[in-house]
C-alpha cells in the first residue's frame, strides 16, 4: 500500500507538471492580439447643393408704352411666348420706365411679384439694374445692348444680330426702288443704330451692284426712338425733298408708315411683322419685314435659372443660327425676314416679288439659308469704310472718312460689334 501510494503522488506530481508544461506551451503558440489601429479618417460630408428653382417669374421693364410700337411690342410678345411654353414660368411687366424709376420698379416686382429675371428693354433705363445686382444675388438681372457691355455674374447684357435680317431687307429695297433713293426715319446716332443701319446699307449695296443701277441711302434723325410727330415729318420730307420711294425707319412708331401708306410708296418694317402680328398694313404697302424673337434669348435666361446656374452666360449676342421651339411646335431663328405670317422668300409681298429679277430673289434666298445654318455673314464678308459720320465715343472718335476700318472676309469680335461700330459705312447720306 505504501509503494502505491508513494507511485500515486509521485506520478500525480509529475501529471501536474506535464499540464503546466503544456500549458505554458499552449499559451506560446497562441497568436499574439492584434495591435490596436488608428481609426479610418472619415470621408468628409459632401456639401449640399442648393436644389435648382422650380419656378421662375420673368419681369421685363418696358421703356415705352407696349401697344402700337415694334420694339417694346417684340419684347412683351416674346415673354408671353415664354410664358406659354413653360407652365413654371410666369410674366409680369411694367411699362414707360425711366432711368430714374428703374430700380424702384424692379425692387417692387422683386418683393411683391417674387420676380426672378429683371430686364430692361433698353441700355439707357437698363443699366441701373446693375447696381442692385449684389444686393440681390439670387436674382438675375438683365439689360440690352446699345453700346455698354458692362457685365457682372448676375447681370446678363443682350441683343440679337438684327443686322442679319436688315441685310436681306436691303437686298429686296435695293432691287425694288426705281427712283433710286431710299429713306431712313432714324432715332439718333449710336453704337446699335449704326449696326442695324450699316448691315440694311450692306443689303441696298450689293443689290445696286447686282443690278448695276446706283442707290442712295438716306437717314434723317428724330432725336428720339418715339415721336409719332416728328417720325411723321421727316418721313413726310425724305418722300417729297429727296424722291424717296422705298422707306424704313429705326424708330418706334407707326407714323412712317402712315406715310408709305398715303403716298403710295413701298415700305420695308422692323423689329416685328407689322402685317401679320399688328395689321398695321398689308403687303400692296409693306414689302418686307424683320422679326425679332427676344424669346431666344429670354429661354436661354429662363433656362439658367432654372438650372440653378450661379454663373450664367452674360452676354448674349445670337443670330439667324440660334432658334427656339414654340409652345406650338414652331422653330423661330433669332431674327429672318417676315410678313404677313410668312417667312423667308416667302415673305416677299406678292405684289413686289414680280417686280424683283430673279438674281435678287436667289441672293436673298441664299444668303438666308447660310445664315440660317452660321456659314456666312455680311459683317465678316463686307469691308468697313468710314463716312466719316456717327457718334464719337469715349477714347473712341468716329475714323476720317474713306478709313478701311475692317477688311473684307475678316470676321469682327461680337465685342468690337456691340461696343465700337461707331461710324457710318462710306456712301450714307446723314441729312442735317
Amino acid at each position: 500500500m505504501k509503494h502505491y501510494s508513494h507511485l500515486t503522488r509521485r506520478n500525480s506530481v509529475v501529471l501536474l507538471l506535464l499540464i503546466a508544461a503544456l500549458l505554458a506551451l499552449a499559451a506560446c503558440a497562441a497568436p499574439a492580439a492584434p495591435a490596436p489601429q488608428p481609426a479610418a479618417p472619415q470621408a468628409p460630408a459632401a456639401e449640399e447643393q442648393p436644389a435648382a428653382p422650380e419656378e421662375a417669374t420673368l419681369a421685363i421693364l418696358h421703356f415705352s408704352v407696349i401697344e402700337g410700337t415694334t420694339w417694346s411690342g417684340a419684347h412683351h410678345r416674346a415673354a408671353e411666348r415664354i410664358a406659354e411654353k413653360y407652365d413654371n414660368v410666369n410674366y409680369v411687366y411694367r411699362e414707360e420706365v425711366s432711368p430714374d424709376s428703374t430700380v424702384p420698379f424692379a425692387e417692387e416686382l422683386i418683393s411683391s411679384e417674387g420676380a426672378d429675371i429683371v430686364a430692361g428693354n433698353a441700355e439707357f433705363m437698363g443699366l441701373p439694374l446693375k447696381d442692385i445686382a449684389d444686393k440681390y444675388p439670387d436674382v438675375y438681372f438683365a439689360s440690352v445692348i446699345a453700346s455698354d457691355l458692362s457685365t457682372k455674374p448676375n447681370f446678363i447684357r443682350y441683343f440679337p444680330r438684327q443686322y442679319q435680317a436688315l441685310y436681306l431687307e436691303g437686298l429686296i429695297a435695293g432691287a425694288l426702288t426705281e427712283s433710286g433713293n431710299i429713306g431712313i426715319v432714324s432715332a439718333f446716332p449710336s453704337v446699335q443704330v449704326a449696326r442695324r443701319q450699316n448691315g440694311f446699307f450692306l443689303g441696298v449695296q450689293d443689290a445696286a451692284e447686282l443690278l448695276g443701277k446706283d442707290v442712295n441711302v438716306y437717314v434723317k434723325y428724330v432725336g428720339d426712338w418715339y415721336n409719332p410727330a416728328e417720325e411723321r415729318d421727316i418721313a413726310k420730307t425724305l418722300v417729297s425733298q429727296y424722291g424717296v420711294d422705298v422707306l424704313t425707319q429705326q424708330t418706334d412708331s407707326g407714323s412712317p408708315l402712315d406715310v408709305a401708306k398715303e403716298e403710295g410708296i413701298w415700305f420695308v418694317g422692323k423689329d416685328m411683322d407689322i402685317v401679320g402680328f399688328y395689321g398695321w398694313a398689308t403687303t400692296d404697302t409693306v414689302a418686307v419685314s424683320f422679326d425679332t424673337r427676344w424669346e431666344v434669348l429670354y429661354e436661354q435666361m429662363v433656362k439658367d435659372f432654372l438650372a440653378g446656374s450661379k454663373t450664367p452666360e452674360t452676354v448674349l449676342y445670337l443670330g439667324m443660327d440660334r432658334t427656339m421651339t414654340l409652345a406650338d411646335g414652331t422653330v423661330e431663328p433669332t431674327v429672318d425676314i417676315m410678313n404677313d405670317n410668312k417667312v423667308g422668300v416667302d415673305a416677299i409681298s406678292p405684289k413686289a416679288l414680280p417686280l424683283l429679277p430673279e438674281d435678287i430673289v436667289k441672293l436673298v434666298e441664299q444668303r438666308r439659308d447660310q445664315m440660317l445654318k452660321g456659314e456666312w455673314d455680311p459683317f465678316t464678308a463686307h469691308a468697313f469704310v468710314s463716312n466719316g459720320t456717327g457718334l464719337a465715343l469715349e477714347n473712341l472718335p468716329v475714323p476720317e472718312k474713306g478709313t478701311e476700318v475692317k477688311a473684307a472676309g475678316e470676321e469682327p469680335t461680337a465685342e468690337w460689334l456691340l461696343g465700337q461700330f461707331n461710324f457710318d459705312l462710306d456712301g450714307m447720306i446723314i441729312l442735317e
